[in-house]
């Protein structure tokens, strides 16, 4: 029987501007079509600074 492969991935969202985080699902067919990095990087409300900044993603440990 073919194994299946993992269709979402969990990624965490840390702010460039505080250890905030946010963590969200990403659909790995899309590596290299965010910013042709792979990785995601969206502007997005940090609670500890009041302000929207930019998170980017990192690995969850």
């Amino acid at each position: 029987m073919a194994s299946k492969k993992k269709k979402i991935t969990l990624v965490r969202l840390v702010s460039t501007a505080s250890p905030y985080f946010y963590t969200t699902k990403k659909n790995p067919r899309m590596e290299g079509g965010y910013n042709g990095t792979g990785k995601l990087r969206l502007r997005k409300y940090d609670p500890v600074t009041r302000k929207h900044e930019w998170f980017e993603e990192k690995k969850i440990k």
